[in-house]
């Protein structure tokens, strides 16, 4: 089945029908049996990262890093076939963009690898410690997790950032990568595996469910006691279904419906490339701006400057009446709705509504924000302040793109995913987000009186 949203779950409403389907048509014995086989071998495999050296974690980042361009013919090649077969499907250009790979995305992306190996390995950082009277030494180390496992969409960037952030921060990575970036996935799994031999280490610190279907990633998120830890990573209907069906502990990563405030005392400069930077620059991804708003007092002044640079990206803006007013011709318009207000567009679109003041740009982020980045523009310090105070995404931003929000840019090294949730982990999640802890006490005989 080919996915416009490259969704294996596409709609929250239709998850336990699929479940149902995939499970009867699948002998689900069969299928339990072989990830759990799976799940059993990555948990063998970490072990021997427990006291792997950073050198060592290192070297190999290296390792795979060159082996995915040395191997760059032999991925491009199924990409190609899975380009071609979306593409033929009906899948949408912004999906088609983030499953494509070129030589520069394949060379990105192994280099994103070698970041990670320029970064301080997380674990056993002692997080604090303390001697109590009676003589004990505490400290609270970071760990692995253990096994993580993936369930994500038509990125196969992913299937490399995941094993690369895993591999640094001790952990094994079990892999479900979605029907649309099959054969990419295939492949590339191959190719780190490999690399990973050449390296001395275990090649099931790298696994795939990918030959499962539907019904391995039901028995992935079944895994209570064999996978230490769930992130799902694509379209809402996917993460909805994972966080709703997983029996094992899930990070659960969200849509980005971001927005842009353009305040009354904005430098309008700022403003302008900020939000050009912010929607055109790759509107695909999560940390793209979907809404502006826009104050009332420079909306006349702002809006058909930047109007006319949008009409020139052919972006289409889905406006208010007050936005309406400023359009120029040859820019595209429809009235918006609510259902605009709270979409992830993944395309050339962009809401744009005006408001009467900070507070109402406040309450509109409130009620319709996915909770990933939010952005000010302003000059005024209580402005920037009010804003940053009042509102409870995982990133806020003052004066700057929401493009920002992604690991590498705050220089965490390749992320697996932006958490929108307050447990464990929020925003992007980079190497320490990977880890847990543990308390280790020494002692010199003392027994509990």
């Amino acid at each position: 089945m080919s996915l416009t949203n490259e969704c294996e779950f596409p709609v929250p409403g239709q998850a336990n029908d699929l479940v149902a389907a995939a499970l009867e048509q699948t002998n689900e014995s069969d299928v339990t049996a072989a990830v759990h086989d799976i799940a059993r071998r990555s948990k063998v495999a970490g072990r021997v990262l427990a006291t792997a050296t950073r050198g060592t974690k290192d070297a190999a980042l290296a390792i795979l890093a060159d082996a995915l361009v040395a191997h760059g013919g032999r991925i491009l090649a199924a990409n190609a076939v899975d380009i071609d077969r979306e593409r033929a499907g009906g899948m949408s250009e912004s999906t088609l963009d983030r499953l494509a790979l070129t030589t520069q995305r394949i060379e990105a992306i192994a280099d994103a690898l070698r970041q990670v190996a320029a970064l301080p390995d997380p674990v056993g950082e002692v997080i604090r410690g303390s001697r109590l009277p009676n003589g004990l030494t505490l400290r609270q180390v970071r760990v692995p997790m253990g096994v993580v496992g993936m369930i994500y969409e038509a990125r196969p960037n992913v299937t490399v950032d995941a094993a690369g952030l895993a591999l640094k921060s001790g952990n094994s990575v079990i892999l479900r990568g979605g029907s649309a970036a099959a054969e990419s996935n295939k492949v590339i799994v191959n190719v780190l595996r490999d690399a990973l031999v050449e390296a001395g280490l275990p090649a099931d610190l790298v696994q795939s469910v990918d030959e499962y279907g539907r019904p391995g990633a039901v028995a992935l998120m079944g895994a209570r006691g064999l996978v230490d830890l769930l992130v799902p990573r694509g379209g809402a209907g996917l993460i909805q279904t994972v966080v709703r069906e997983a029996k094992v502990p899930v990070i659960e990563t969200g849509v980005g419906n971001c927005h842009v405030y353009v305040d009354s005392a904005a430098n309008l400069d700022w403003a302008h490339d900020i939000v050009l930077n912010a929607k055109v620059q790759r509107p695909s991804v999560c940390n793209a701006a979907e809404t502006l708003l826009v104050h009332r007092d420079v909306a006349a002044q702002f809006l058909p400057r930047v109007f006319e640079t949008l009409r020139e990206e052919k972006v289409t803006i889905h406006g208010d009446a007050g936005a309406k007013a400023a359009i120029p011709a040859g820019l595209s318009f429809e009235s918006a709705t609510d259902e605009d207000w709270a979409k992830e567009y993944h395309g050339l679109d962009l809401a744009v509504r005006i408001v009467d003041s900070i507070d109402q740009a406040i309450d509109h982020i409130r009620a319709w924000t996915s909770g990933h980045t939010e952005a000010i523009v302003t000059n005024d310090v209580n402005a920037a302040d009010k804003f940053v105070a009042e509102l409870d995404s995982a990133c806020v931003i003052v004066n700057a793109s929401t493009r920002f929000t992604d690991g590498g840019e705050f220089g965490l090294g390749a992320e697996i995913g932006i958490s929108t949730q307050k447990l464990h982990a929020r925003g992007p999640m980079g190497l320490g987000e990977l880890t847990t802890s543990k308390w280790v006490v020494f002692g010199q005989g003392q027994i509990r009186q």
